[in-house]
């Protein structure tokens, strides 16, 4: 299956691309940085926040699709991207046919000075289904919402 948007990795340069929503949330955390970024690798933020993740693998990497349910919405989604370094570990998914949005979101862990951690989770998006479309300015807030849970949900570790 190919990815729905033509910017797939977009997000590890940082640079979002033009025509999507773009949307940055950032909590330093009162967990261990190790402790939350075995979590962050194993999906624990989707499962914490509710969704109800159908993966291809137990860990994040390169590849591994995941396919999140919010009540009977499907969201098919591949790995793009995978970090796991001393001080900083993440991935990004992208979006597959059948994603009520098309674009990618990040999660990125990254250790601080003071060795506390830091989470961002970076989304650009569009519409990519009719229902999508009617949410209109809607979806945004849902996803700003969803970018708060998922940070509270590593924060608990």
């Amino acid at each position: 299956m190919e990815f729905t948007y033509p910017d797939v990795g977009a997000t590890l340069t940082g640079e979002l691309p033009d025509g999507y929503h773009h949307l940055r949330h950032s909590r330093v955390l009162s967990s261990s940085f190790e402790a939350a970024a075995e979590a962050l690798m194993t999906w624990q933020a989707q499962r914490r926040v509710g969704l109800r993740p159908r993966v291809s693998a137990p860990r994040a990497a390169p590849g591994v699709e995941i396919t999140v349910r919010l009540a009977v919405l499907d969201a098919p989604c591949r790995v793009v991207w995978v970090v796991e370094e001393a001080d900083r570990v993440g991935w990004a998914y992208g979006t597959l046919p059948g994603h009520p949005e098309s674009g990618e979101e990040s999660f990125l862990l990254e250790r601080l000075p003071d060795g506390r951690a830091r989470v961002t989770i970076t989304v650009f998006s569009r519409p990519g289904s009719a229902l999508t479309r009617l949410g209109g300015p809607v979806v945004p807030v849902v996803q700003r919402v969803f970018l708060r849970l998922y940070a509270r949900a590593l924060d608990l570790y």
